[in-house]
C-alpha cells in the first residue's frame, strides 16, 4: 500500500475521479447513509491537494450492478479518461464498487498502471504500477467476484429449494392468483376474468384452430384480460385479444394445474456490435427445473393439456431462416386464396429467402397464418 507522498505533481495536474456506484436502485433509496458516504470522498479528494475544479463525480452508474461494464456509462467514460491520461486518481468507497469481475478490474488496473493513475479507497493508496499494490488490488478484485458468486449461490439455493415445493411466488398466468396460504394458486376472483380463460378452452375443443379462436373474439368485439404480474396477478387490463395471447393459453402448464419452475434459461452472447446482451431461451421439458402436476385447481387436465399443446404444433410447421419465421400453412396454397395484406408479407419474406440463396421450403398461408421476426425459432 502506497502512502501520500507518492501523489506528485504529475497527479495534482490532472483530475480525481470519485467513482459513486449502488448496486440497484432499492439500495438507493434504502441505503442512504452509503451514498452520502461515496459523496464525501469529494472531501479526500481536497485533502490530498486536488483543487475543487479538478474533482469530477462519477455517479452515472446508481443503480447499476457492477458485475458488468458494458451497461455502465459512468464506468466507461472513466476508463476512457484513464487511458487518455487525464486522471491523476480514481477514488471509491471500495474497490467492489468499481467492478465486480475480474476482467473489468483487471483492465482498469492495467490503464491505471499504463498512465500511473492511483487508486484510493477506505483502507489506503495504492499505485497499480507497483507490484505490491497491485496483488493486494488484485486479491480485493478476486474476493469481490467470489462475494457477488456466493450471494448468488446462496440466494439460487434458496429460490431453487422454494420452487421444488411449488412455493416460490412467481408471476402467473391470467386467470391464476397466488392464495393466502404457501403455494396457493386460485381462480381469479373476477368470474369475468375465469370465464374469458374457459371460453378459449373451449372454443378450441370445438374449433381446433387457434387462429380461429381468435377470430371469434375479434368478430364477437369481445376484450382478453391481461394480467399484471407485479400485482401477483390481482390487477387486470382488458386488451384487444391477439394470436398471441390465445396461442400462449393453450400451451402453458399453468392452465392444466402444474406448477412449473425453469423453463427457460437466460444466456449471455455477443451482438453484431461486440456488446454482451442476455436473452431467455425456452427449454425443453425434461429440462425444466420444477413440474409437478396437480399443484392447483386447473381449468384443464394434463391429458387434454397435451393433446392441445400436440394439436397446435400440428397446425403449425415452422421454418427459420436469417431469423424470420413463418408459420401455419403449406406450399400447396393457392396464392390467390391469401388476402392480399398477407402477400405483401410473404413476398417480403421470399425476397429475404431468396437474396439469402435459402433451399428451405416456405409455407404460405392457408387456414391459419402468423409471421413474427425474432432472433431464433419460436420453442413452445
Amino acid at each position: 500500500m502506497t502512502d501520500h507522498t507518492a501523489i506528485g505533481p504529475e497527479h495534482l495536474r490532472r483530475a480525481a475521479f470519485v467513482y459513486i456506484r449502488q448496486s440497484s436502485l432499492a439500495q438507493v433509496e434504502t441505503n442512504t447513509e452509503s451514498t452520502r458516504r461515496q459523496y464525501a470522498l469529494v472531501d479526500q479528494a481536497l485533502r490530498l491537494g486536488w483543487p475543487q475544479t479538478a474533482v469530477a463525480v462519477v455517479d452515472d452508474d446508481l443503480g447499476l450492478s457492477g458485475a458488468q461494464a458494458t451497461a455502465r456509462s459512468g464506468f466507461a467514460h472513466m476508463a476512457t479518461e484513464v487511458a487518455m491520461g487525464r486522471v491523476g486518481i480514481v477514488l471509491c468507497l471500495e474497490v467492489s464498487r468499481l467492478a465486480r469481475n475480474n476482467a473489468d478490474w483487471y483492465r482498469l488496473l492495467d490503464l491505471c498502471a499504463l498512465t500511473r493513475t492511483l487508486i484510493a479507497d477506505t483502507d489506503g493508496l495504492y499505485h497499480p504500477g507497483d507490484f505490491n499494490d497491485r496483488l493486494v488490488l488484485g486479491l480485493k478484485g478476486t474476493m469481490s467476484e467470489a462475494e457477488l458468486h456466493i450471494l448468488r449461490a446462496r440466494l439460487d439455493g434458496g429460490i431453487r429449494h422454494k420452487a421444488a415445493r411449488g412455493e416460490l411466488r412467481r408471476g402467473l398466468p391470467t386467470g391464476l392468483v397466488w392464495g393466502e396460504a404457501d403455494g396457493e394458486i386460485v381462480f381469479h376472483p373476477d368470474e369475468a376474468v375465469v370465464n374469458a380463460i374457459r371460453i378459449v378452452f373451449e372454443r378450441f375443443a370445438e374449433t381446433g384452430s387457434v387462429r380461429r379462436v381468435w377470430l371469434w373474439f375479434r368478430s364477437n368485439n369481445l376484450l382478453f384480460p391481461l394480467q399484471d404480474t407485479q400485482s401477483l396477478g390481482r390487477e387486470v387490463r382488458w386488451v384487444v385479444p391477439t394470436y398471441h395471447a390465445i396461442h400462449g393459453v393453450l400451451v402453458h402448464p399453468g392452465y392444466a394445474g402444474a406448477y412449473t419452475y425453469g423453463r427457460t434459461r437466460f444466456e449471455r452472447y455477443i451482438d453484431d456490435q461486440g456488446i454482451m446482451r442476455s436473452r431467455s431461451r425456452r427449454l425443453p421439458r425434461d429440462q425444466w427445473s420444477v413440474l409437478i402436476r396437480d399443484h392447483h385447481p386447473g381449468f384443464i387436465d394434463w391429458e387434454t393439456y397435451e393433446a392441445n399443446r400436440a394439436a397446435v404444433r400440428t397446425l403449425a410447421p415452422r421454418v427459420s431462416i436469417g431469423g424470420v419465421i413463418a408459420v401455419e400453412g403449406n406450399e400447396h396454397t393457392p396464392r390467390a386464396a391469401i388476402p392480399g395484406c398477407v402477400q405483401h408479407h410473404l413476398d417480403a419474406v421470399a425476397e429475404f429467402l431468396k437474396a439469402r440463396g435459402s433451399d428451405l421450403p416456405f409455407w404460405q398461408v392457408t387456414d391459419q397464418y402468423r409471421l413474427a421476426v425474432k432472433s431464433r425459432p419460436f420453442a413452445e
